[in-house]
């Protein structure tokens, strides 16, 4: 079973981080068996979009891996998530359909599921959480 205690250890924001990622990964996995272009899929999207977002600002005061100050490769992708996201808006309001598909499923297999394999590497606390005390 989970264990969470390691997680709710760990100093803000990593805790409501970790939280908005995995609400971020269900969703998503639920908005691709929903139907498309009805007000629940747009709905459902919008909450995507602010887990999606909460999640990349929160990783701003993420510190735990520094290879530039307090920085690390993998902060790159938060300008690149949050653009994406404005872009993938713009194009399901300008009907560009098969760009917004594109763009929230790349940014769905690369901010979250890709990304978060990494956070299952021993020493992380989604590690923790899910294979037990390091």
């Amino acid at each position: 079973m989970f264990e969470w205690s390691y997680l709710w250890a760990k100093e803000p924001p990593i805790p409501p981080h970790a939280l908005m990622a995995i609400g971020a990964l269900f969703l998503g996995a639920v908005q691709f068996a929903l139907p498309k272009g009805n007000v629940l899929h747009r709905l459902t999207g919008y909450v995507w979009v602010a887990l999606m977002a909460g999640t990349a600002l929160t990783a701003v005061f993420i510190h735990e891996i520094r290879v530039w100050g307090n920085y690390s490769p993998i902060h790159l992708l938060i300008p690149v998530t949050l653009v994406s996201l404005y872009l993938a808006i713009k194009a399901a309001r300008q009907g560009d359909i098969r760009r917004h598909q594109t763009i929230m499923m790349s940014l769905f297999a690369l901010a979250l599921v890709v990304t978060g394999l990494f956070t299952l590497l021993p020493g992380r606390a989604m590690n923790a959480v899910l294979f037990g005390a390091p």
